[in-house]
């Protein structure tokens, strides 16, 4: 009994990921700490701060269920000046692992950087490619025990199967000391994944379907207090059939060390933990909770992050402590 009801609970998982890949606005891994690492998902971003910033994030998600997914974003961006106007260029990579799917990308990443007010409004470019792959000889359907699985299926590629296509984005960002706001576009040419075989006229593909982010935040420094500052930020990613949301709080003490409390409609709550080891190099960490039955398959989502920045463009020579999130 307990045999069956476990088998039960990994078809219903493996089906729920398995429509995670084809649900598009969730084909983009999830992010606690997207405050941190905005380039993952705007290209405008890169060079914010006039920062040369690298920067690393591991996430492990729903520890404890078998094939959960698990990513690892790197990124690397600089801001540069041509004549007396500004830019921005990076890199970021993605190694993201979900079910029987696995997705390798890389993106070159520039954004012009127009001075506005007392921030800088950027627009960005991401040109790169997605390496999308499905290892469907993981898949044996004939062991499935029941009336409802037949031993193969046409739309299943039989082995594992890759395939890489040109992709790009697109994205706004202003932000200032005080605030700042984004919106970007990815998978703009919404790829198709190709993992046909053989001569049986049956299409194996998988289309990557385009996903708008909005976010934004903002640093309140207590009066009475100006060592304590609290920062409200939120995301939005939507494909304009589905959406998702997720709030966050982070106080922060000295611009140094911070935690904070986030929540996603989807059903989790997120504890945020960071800390400026030195100055320039971050460190943070998340642990999300699931608020849904998840709850009793797992031990929750982990994220770990890592990234160092220094200024380039305006050396200084005094040794005040500085943080590449709020300069």
């Amino acid at each position: 009994m307990k045999k069956s009801i476990k088998l039960k609970r990994y078809i219903v998982l493996f089906a729920g990921l398995l429509c995670l890949a084809h649900a598009y606005a969730q084909f983009d891994p999830q992010m606690g700490q997207y405050m941190y690492l905005p380039t993952a998902y705007n290209p405008a971003a890169v060079g914010e701060g006039d920062l040369m910033k690298v920067a690393g994030m591991h996430r492990m998600q729903y520890i404890g269920i078998k094939n959960a997914p698990m990513s690892t974003w790197f990124s690397f961006s600089s801001p540069f000046v041509i004549g007396k106007t500004s830019h921005g260029a990076g890199v970021r990579f993605l190694n993201d692992r979900f079910g029987l799917f696995t997705n390798q990308s890389l993106y070159a990443q520039y954004a012009y950087r127009h001075k506005l007010g007392n921030g800088y409004l950027c627009a960005g470019i991401d040109l790169g490619f997605a390496n999308v792959g499905f290892h469907g000889d993981s898949i044996n359907l004939s062991k499935m025990g029941d009336d409802y699985h037949e031993a193969s299926d046409d739309a299943v590629p039989t082995g594992s199967k890759t395939d890489m296509k040109f992709d790009m984005g697109l994205g706004l960002y202003y932000s200032t000391p005080v605030w700042w706001v984004g919106a970007s576009y990815s998978h703009l040419l919404q790829p198709k994944m190709d993992w046909s075989e053989g001569t049986d006229g049956t299409k194996k593909e998988m289309r990557i379907g385009g996903t708008m982010y909005l976010v934004g935040g903002y640093h309140f420094r207590l009066k009475d207090a100006k060592e304590w500052m609290l920062s409200p930020s939120a995301m939005v990613m939507t494909d304009f059939r589905s959406w998702d949301v997720n709030l966050t709080l982070m106080c922060d003490y000295k611009d140094r060390y911070r935690w904070g409390l986030g929540y996603r409609i989807a059903g989790s709550v997120n504890i945020l933990l960071g800390v400026d080891i030195i100055s320039g190099l971050q460190l943070g960490y998340t642990c999300e909770i699931a608020t849904n039955s998840l709850m009793k398959e797992s031990f929750g989502s982990h994220e770990l992050y890592l990234a160092y920045g220094f200024d380039i463009l305006k050396p200084k020579r005094t040794n005040k402590y500085k943080s590449i999130r709020y300069l």
